[in-house]
């Protein structure tokens, strides 16, 4: 008896004891819980403690810098054989270089298309460039770029981004055509144009596509000097980013001065007579020159106001170098020059110029900055990226959700210095163009009306299988050895890749 409740009372304690120690824990881990949480709080409050998650939620701000008409070398970093551009070298070792990235068009409209929609610009039957009314029936194209596009601008204004484009737009507006959306239908708050497009603008004195432009109305116009127009536009957009502090963001800036006739001030001129004989290559080094400075006055803005550091900046070109017929010519040539014929601008090893889809038409300088972020003088010679890439990329980049049905795909691990390698192709089309005036000056460079690059291969050939020609571009970038003969199998699986896709597209094939 005696010995069952000593059993029962020492059960007794343990149970009272296993409760006591329950209630210690549990308060312990009350007081633990607390304490965690005001040594957080405390740590928020002084500047030796970060909360990451806080900053993780600081977006980036955005600069795309697409130049008009630049080569794939006319930046020195690219193999500039006469001049040094010291400003772009400079983003270039902040940074990282592409050397396999392309445009989607050898041709200014639908390159920009592709790079703001990240889709075919063959989509929305925009193919060559926009003209005037009736040039654009005639080549079957759209007046315009359709608003409901999905663009890059409206995804970054639509998560928190103030979003502005400064410089060339040429996506509808000029000539004869007035009637088109405002550039704030395709998400951009602000703008400051050139005679392709409507709204505020910057027009040539003497221009006729300037005249014609003043002609339209619809917006605030400012008439100034060609050579003056890309200081004008960096200013606009420094403006902008000064005025907009509470939100990160997004500018387009596409200067065109680069594009022909080049204008410079005539006392720019003078040291180059020195570097060529040629005038029309003078002229271009002295453009060059300027856009570099104002290049390296903008990013020395972004600088002064604290923002560069969590800035990315692009730079690229909308496609090769202008091989206008009437540089051939040698009646357009100043009086007493007796000197090689040939257009200004460099594309290094590639073959062709603008209006071309061999590489040096549609192959481009690329570089994106982001410090901290992107290894700097670094190089990337294995992805092959193309300008609709850039829409996804950049959405990743930053966490952002975009349109399911983009053409491009998402390539971030690469913009961030991972290579990567898509089995996914890029093709191209440039097979409207009716008149002398739409293909290269250079015979030789007319190019097939087709492209394709998948991996190493590259396929041109016309829509009705005729002049097809076959390069390996990463053992043969200029395209000298056509391996039609050698590869059928290869050739004849690209040809009808990129005739398929050809036939999709909602713009009849011309014969």
């Amino acid at each position: 008896m005696f010995i069952r409740q000593l059993s029962s009372g020492f059960k007794y304690l343990i149970e009272s004891g296993l409760k006591i120690i329950a209630f210690v824990v549990q308060r312990m881990r009350l007081h633990f819980i607390i304490f965690s949480i005001l040594l957080s709080l405390i740590c928020f409050e002084h500047s030796g403690c970060k909360d990451n998650r806080i900053e993780n939620k600081e977006k980036p701000n955005i600069v795309i810098i697409f130049i008009d008409d630049l080569g794939y070398a006319d930046p020195g970093c690219f193999g500039n054989p006469l001049i040094k551009t010291p400003n772009i070298d400079h983003l270039a070792r902040g940074g990282m270089k592409f050397t396999n990235f392309y445009v989607n068009a050898p041709i200014c409209s639908p390159s920009r298309v592709a790079l703001n929609t990240g889709q075919y610009p063959m989509r929305y039957k925009i193919h060559t460039r926009l003209g005037s009314a009736k040039y654009n029936r005639k080549h079957a194209l759209a007046d315009f770029l359709d608003p409901s596009a999905p663009t890059l601008a409206k995804t970054l204004k639509n998560n928190g981004y103030s979003t502005g484009h400064f410089g060339k737009w040429h996506m509808g507006g000029g000539r004869d055509i007035g009637d088109v959306p405002p550039v704030s239908e395709y998400g951009f708050d602000k703008s400051l144009l050139s005679f392709e497009g409507i709204g505020n603008r910057v027009l040539f004195p003497g221009d006729n596509l300037s005249e014609q432009s003043a002609e339209l109305d619809r917006g605030n116009i400012i008439w100034a000097e060609k050579n003056k127009s890309t200081g004008i536009y960096i200013d606009s957009a420094l403006a902008f980013i000064k005025e907009n502090k509470e939100k990160p963001f997004y500018i387009n800036l596409c200067p065109n001065d680069v594009h022909d006739p080049h204008l410079p001030e005539p006392s720019a001129v003078i040291k180059y007579k020195s570097f060529t004989s040629n005038p029309y290559e003078q002229k271009f080094l002295a453009v060059l020159e300027e856009l570099d400075y104002q290049i390296g006055r903008f990013i020395n803005e972004l600088d002064k106001m604290d923002v560069l550091e969590n800035t990315i900046i692009i730079f690229t070109s909308d496609n090769g170098p202008t091989d206008s017929p009437s540089y051939y010519k040698r009646k357009n040539y100043p009086e007493n020059y007796t000197g090689e014929l040939y257009p200004p601008g460099f594309t290094g090893v590639f073959y062709g110029r603008k209006k071309s889809l061999f590489e040096g038409g549609i192959r481009m300088p690329f570089i994106i900055q982001w410090k901290d972020h992107i290894p700097s003088s670094a190089t990337d010679s294995t992805t092959v990226m193309s300008a609709m890439d850039l829409f996804p990329s950049l959405c990743a980049l930053l966490h952002i959700e975009y349109p399911e049905n983009l053409d491009g795909i998402d390539k971030s691990a690469a913009l961030l210095g991972n290579p990567v390698k898509v089995s996914q192709p890029i093709m191209w089309d440039y097979s409207i163009a009716l008149s002398e005036r739409e293909r290269p000056g250079n015979k030789n460079f007319i190019s097939p009306d087709l492209a394709i690059r998948e991996g190493e291969w590259k396929l041109l050939i016309n829509t009705d299988s005729t002049d097809a020609r076959l390069y390996d571009v990463v053992s043969d970038p200029g395209e000298i050895y056509n391996l039609i003969d050698k590869e059928p199998d290869i050739a004849e699986e690209l040809a009808q890749k990129v005739i398929a896709w050809r036939r999709s597209m909602p713009v009849p094939i011309f014969e």
